[in-house]
Parts: C-alpha cells; structure tokens; sequence
C-alpha cells in the first residue's frame, strides 16, 4: 500500500456504509456527493481492494469493506475522544458532542435548547443525528453517541437515563371535523375515521399499530407520509385525522385551521428521555450538555452525588 490513508476519508466512509447511500452521506456530511465518491475511490485505490458495491439502491460493503468499516469505526471513535479529552483539558467546555435524538425531540426541543446552549458555551459544537428511539439507545451503548434523546424504554446495566421533556400523543384535526367538539378522545372514537400515518415501519406508526392491535381495532389508514409537516398538511385539507406528538403538532398544527385534542389512553402520556453511557468522569462538554437539558430540576452538585 503506497497512499496514506486519510482519517477524515474513514469517517466519511462510514458514515456511507451507516446511511447506505453516498448522496444521504454527504448530505448528513455537508459535503457534496460528487467529492464524497472521490474520497471512497481514493481510498480504494489506497487499500488496493473494492470496499462498496454502487448500485441505484445504494451502496453494500463488500468484505474487505466489512472489515475497513469495524477497523475504520473504531479509530474514529478513539481520535474523537481524545480530541474531547485535550479540548476538555483544565475543564473547558469545548470540542464536538454526538448527540443522536428521535424526530420528535429534534422538531419540538432541540433548535431552542441548543440556541441556548451554544450560547452558553461558545467552544462546544454539536453533532446531530436524527434516529428511532431504538438507534439512538444503540448508539449510545456501541459509543457513537455521547447523548441520546428519546422515548422513555428500559435500558441496559451501564446506561443512564434523565427526564428530558413530556411530549404526549395528541389528535390533530382538520377544523369542523365531527370529533372537534369533543374535549378528549378515546382512541377507539378516533380509529374509526381514516388515519395519515408517518414514517411506515417507523417507531410511532409501530407504536399506535400495536395498540390497534392490543384493542382489536382496524386501522384505516389513508395515507403514510414521511415527516410531522407533511401530515398535518394531509389533515389540513382533509384527508384524514392523525395521531403526533405534542411538539410536533405545535410545529405544524399550531395555527386555527386545526384541532388538537388528547387522547384519554395512559399510553399517550410520552416522555422523552436523555440516554448516556455511565462514565466517571465524563468528558466536562457531555456533562454540561446533560446538566442543561436533563429536567428533573435536581441542583448541579447533587447531581454529581448521584451519578
């Protein structure tokens, strides 16, 4: 092997073999796809291997990418945490925290808790990935993410857990709709008109599919879209009602064109949760990003005691 091989040219390439596509890589990347593929053939080129196979779908690991990829990772890993360990020298607030976060926590909380927090700390940066529930909780245990945001669930020994924000299960209706006049609604009531469903497969629309399931109650659905904005716009003309989050009915649904009722079930009531690998001590920018965002209102020194 003659050519050096570029760290920032390993991280791009798993960054495409996690989105298994160079152009959503690039754009999570900021980087154009055109330069993104120069970097993988140069690093090709450099391992004298193939390690992707291009086709429309997308890209697939061959083996000898398979094995750049768990050995590119991890090198990764180390050089971000020792640029964490030097910038985080003498207790600066500085340097780059992976936070991954649901779809709910990025629309509803993050654009202002960040605003606030970059304020605070003007030496912090702060890498986001939006993901299920189920990756973020990954990411956090396999240490690619230092911060996770998301639905309350059960975590394994070595994880920890703080409040971050209640974000309940609303119904969003089209102004005039027959169910508006009601305070709150019985899921059952709202399952019996056709339903804009988000993100198919995705963890809410396997969530509400598992209490029609658990309730015996078909589910009509119109129409699965793939983002918060383009459902209530489906339920602003008319096409059906739909079951989002607080937050994101507040993003999108907020004006008088619509109709925001609860949802009577105890299931609705959600809360978003900080999720983190237990680390004594942590990096002192993960820890201010956690003291700022977790919400349970314990003071900072007795935090430290319960850790």
């Amino acid at each position: 092997m003659h050519h050096r091989i570029n760290v920032y040219t390993l991280h791009l390439f798993a960054t495409v073999a996690q989105e298994g596509s160079i152009v959503r890589a690039a754009a999570r990347e900021h980087i154009a796809a055109s330069a993104l593929s120069r970097r993988l053939a140069d690093l090709e080129h450099a391992f004298g291997a193939p390690l992707m196979v291009r086709s429309p779908r997308g890209v697939e690991l061959t083996d000898a990418g398979r094995l750049v990829l768990a050995r590119g990772e991890r090198i990764d890993r180390e050089l971000q945490e020792l640029a964490r360990d030097v910038q985080s020298h003498g207790g600066r607030v500085a340097g780059t925290v992976r936070v991954w976060a649901n779809m709910s926590a990025v629309i509803g909380f993050l654009p202002e808790r960040l605003r606030s927090l970059l304020a605070r700390y003007p030496e912090l940066r702060i890498s986001l990935h939006e993901k299920d529930t189920a990756d973020v909780v990954r990411a956090c245990i396999d240490d690619r993410a230092d911060v996770g945001i998301g639905v309350r669930t059960e975590v394994p020994q070595g994880m920890e857990q703080w409040p971050f924000a209640s974000d309940p299960l609303l119904v969003v209706l089209p102004r005039g709709h027959v169910l508006a006049r009601r305070r709150t609604l019985a899921f059952a009531e709202a399952m019996q008109h056709p339903l804009i469903g988000v993100r198919s497969g995705g963890a809410l629309d396997r969530f509400v599919r598992a209490q029609a399931l658990a309730a015996g109650l078909p589910l009509q659905v119109a129409v699965t879209v793939g983002s918060f904005d383009a459902v209530c716009r489906m339920v602003e003309v008319g096409m059906g009602i739909a079951i989002i989050p607080r937050s994101a009915a507040a993003a999108y649904a907020g004006t008088t064109r619509f109709v925001l009722r609860p949802l009577a079930e105890p299931w609705a009531e959600r809360e978003l949760c900080l999720y983190a690998l237990r680390k004594t001590p942590r990096p002192p920018s993960v820890q201010a990003v956690i003291d700022a965002w977790r919400s349970d209102g314990m003071p900072q020194e007795e935090r430290g005691r319960s850790r």
